[in-house]
């Protein structure tokens, strides 16, 4: 399965996810396909519709103390719910679809996750740190919401104005 990423302003980012009823092999292809293309782009997370699929399907690989991101930490979730938030804390996002761009964004510090892993078992995890922020920000996408939403109508306006510039010098080189 070849898959590339979308990119904002792309009306696909915008589309609600559907939940997952098939654990079946094209389940587990369009998360082999996914991995490779999160870890070639340097992301730590990427949502399914991120590669145009509408499912309520994510996955993560927080870098270790080292720094190294291991196929043993790959978090396949599926079908995720929070069931429990607490905490404010304030991270620099960026996000493979709105490429170049970082921003401050306010999530819960920490979370209680439900989902399901690919073979449609029930798991619970218990998420803080970079691990919460990630998970959070991933579901946005399966919401259509991209974290620049997140932001004041002033550090939107900014956003825009330097996103259509750097797409103008994009285009012009």
């Amino acid at each position: 399965m070849n898959l590339t990423i979308v990119e904002y302003p792309d009306k696909k980012l915008r589309q609600k996810s559907k939940e997952v009823k098939s654990f079946d092999h094209k389940l587990h292809e369009l998360l082999d396909s996914m991995y490779p293309v999160m870890m070639n782009t340097n992301g730590i997370g990427l949502a399914a519709i991120q590669v145009s699929f509408a499912l309520r399907v994510l996955i993560l690989n927080i870098p270790d103390e080292e720094g190294e991101q291991t196929k043993e930490n790959l978090l396949e979730i599926i079908n995720p719910v929070i069931t429990h938030k607490n905490g404010e804390t304030i991270y620099q996002e960026g996000c493979l679809s709105v490429p170049k761009f970082y921003e401050d964004v306010k999530r819960f510090e920490n979370i209680i996750l439900n989902y399901q892993d690919r073979d449609a078992n029930t798991k619970t995890l218990e998420a803080d740190g970079l691990l919460a922020i990630a998970i959070q920000h991933e579901m946005d996408h399966l919401e259509g919401i991209l974290f620049i939403d997140h932001l004041s109508y002033a550090r939107r306006k900014k956003f825009e104005k330097e996103y259509k510039r750097m797409l103008k010098e994009k285009f012009s080189s």
